[in-house]
């Protein structure tokens, strides 16, 4: 099945993009970009419409088409689910190189994200262009009945007032966290992918809204066989964390910065003093979007309008 994905107008889970009259996408202001990812440029993400089919799929290829000036790039994640029940994590998406989805799907909802170049150089979307099938795989699935869970090391994001890769502005004593992959980023202001940290004093349910520390392409809390990079780690080690202790990638994380921590998650300072913490630490956290079933959010922020 293929169809050509409506970019369409703004919606609340766009971040930091213009959908022009002409049906084309850019970035909307080069001064904006995500807090924790590290790049130092310009970036923007839009939601797209989600596309019902009539039969069950568990591949989705992505043919963009796009104008990229020098140092700029665009990427697709898909993400799938089955009548009213969770969405599948978010994969990426090529024309050459198909997102494998987890199990079989039957809606499909399309994610671009946009990266600035260098002396404020856009690129432009033009056009998007899914094809959705299915393909026969012995690798078993990958949500288990409980949630994972591991222990990492949580750094305190801070940074009041950046931007967040999924379009929020941090506030002071914001409850959210980071992971260094957008597998399991939120659109902005929803808990669709949270976490449960518990730290020295307590738990809490926390929504994922930024990407990082470190890496951006560290899904670490997947199987070695679904992880989309450092697949030689086991699951639940970050590449941060083997960098840190074990000289990992020379000690280096994936952008070639030498790691000074082993952190595989950040927090926002509500959440990184409400489970106890006074300084960086090591914290259980249970990725609740990993199981058969979503758990209970713990912690619901009160609605604060379209500035969130």
């Amino acid at each position: 099945m293929r169809w050509d994905v409506d970019l369409g107008g703004d919606t609340a889970d766009d971040s930091n993009v213009i959908h022009h009259p002409d049906g084309t996408v850019r970035i909307r202001d080069n001064g904006l970009g995500p807090a924790s990812a590290g790049t130092g440029r310009a970036q923007a993400s839009a939601v797209l419409a989600v596309r019902h089919l009539d039969h069950g799929v568990n591949r989705v290829v992505a043919d963009v088409e796009a104008e990229l000036p020098m140092g700029t790039w665009v990427a697709v994640d898909v993400r799938g689910r089955t009548g009213s029940g969770p969405w599948t994590e978010w994969r990426e998406a090529g024309s050459g190189a198909p997102a494998e989805l987890p199990r079989t799907i039957t809606s499909v909802q399309a994610r671009l994200f946009l990266q600035g170049g260098p002396g404020g150089a856009n690129p432009t979307v033009r056009g998007l262009r899914l094809t959705a099938y299915s393909e026969s795989t012995d690798r078993p699935g990958t949500a288990a009945a409980a949630p994972y869970t591991a222990r990492v090391f949580a750094t305190r994001e801070g940074l009041v007032g950046h931007t967040t890769a999924n379009g929020h502005v941090i506030r002071p004593d914001d409850h959210f966290v980071a992971l260094p992959s957008r597998r399991g980023l939120s659109p902005k202001g929803s808990d669709e992918y949270s976490v449960r940290v518990c730290g020295p004093a307590r738990c809490e349910t926390a929504p994922v809204w930024d990407v990082g520390p470190w890496n951006t392409h560290d899904d670490h809390w997947n199987p070695s066989s679904v992880r989309e990079t450092f697949k030689d780690l086991p699951r639940g080690m970050p590449e941060a964390q083997a960098a840190y202790e074990d000289g990992y990638n020379g000690g280096h994380d994936g952008f070639g910065r030498e790691v000074l921590n082993p952190a595989g998650i950040d927090l926002a300072d509500g959440t990184f003093y409400g489970v106890g913490l006074d300084d960086n630490g090591w914290v259980t956290v249970t990725y609740l979007w990993t199981g058969d079933t979503v758990g209970a959010t713990l912690f619901r922020r009160p609605p604060c309008g379209p500035t969130c």
